[in-house]
């Protein structure tokens, strides 16, 4: 008989940062964070300093999983141009969802606008590391100005991300022929 392992403390303050955050945005409280952990106050700040530090590892935890949603496999065995196009099929594949609200890591950094908060240092990781994604792909293709294409995919996946989050756009069919027209006038191959 298989013995249901209980999500310790520090687990269920992790989660229930990254749901109510996700759907209510970084300006939710901490007694609701607490009440939605199924904790104390005091428990969350045995351990974590305070909410914002909370709310950094909250989205640090997921910054593997959000890349491995999006990013090609290490071995996926495709064009530079292949793994790009690859990311926009899984931004368009994800914002079919119906709870999809953005990226988090976008959204975390418009709403704290202090660059300083840790949150929002994450946030900033997670996204240059996908615009690194993009500049590695870019030169590997063969890209003429790998680091400015770079920054355009940047452009149209948070663009994208945030118009498919309120509910302004659908970007399935929009986003891969743009993408399409910037690789193909980037001479990427």
């Amino acid at each position: 008989m298989a013995t249901e392992v209980k999500p310790s403390t520090r687990e269920r303050l992790l989660q229930a940062a990254a749901t109510l955050t996700y759907r209510d945005g970084v300006g939710i409280g901490v007694e609701a964070l607490c009440k939605a952990a199924g904790v104390s106050k005091r428990s969350l700040y045995q351990l974590f300093e305070s909410k914002d530090e909370l709310l950094a590892a909250s989205l640090g935890e997921r910054a593997s999983a959000f890349t491995a949603g999006l990013l090609p496999a290490a071995d996926y065995g495709r064009s530079p141009r292949e793994r790009i196009l690859h990311v926009f099929g899984q931004l368009e594949e994800q914002a079919g969802a119906p709870d999809f609200q953005g990226c988090r890591y976008l959204a975390a950094q418009i709403e704290l606008k202090d660059q300083s908060h840790p949150a929002s240092q994450v946030a900033h990781r997670v996204k240059e590391n996908l615009t690194a994604f993009f500049r590695a792909e870019a030169e590997r293709g063969g890209a003429s100005h790998p680091d400015l294409l770079a920054r355009q995919l940047s452009l149209i996946f948070d663009g994208a991300s945030a118009r498919a989050g309120i509910g302004a756009d659908n970007p399935t069919g929009l986003v891969t022929p743009t993408v399409t027209t910037l690789l193909d006038a980037a001479g990427m191959h």
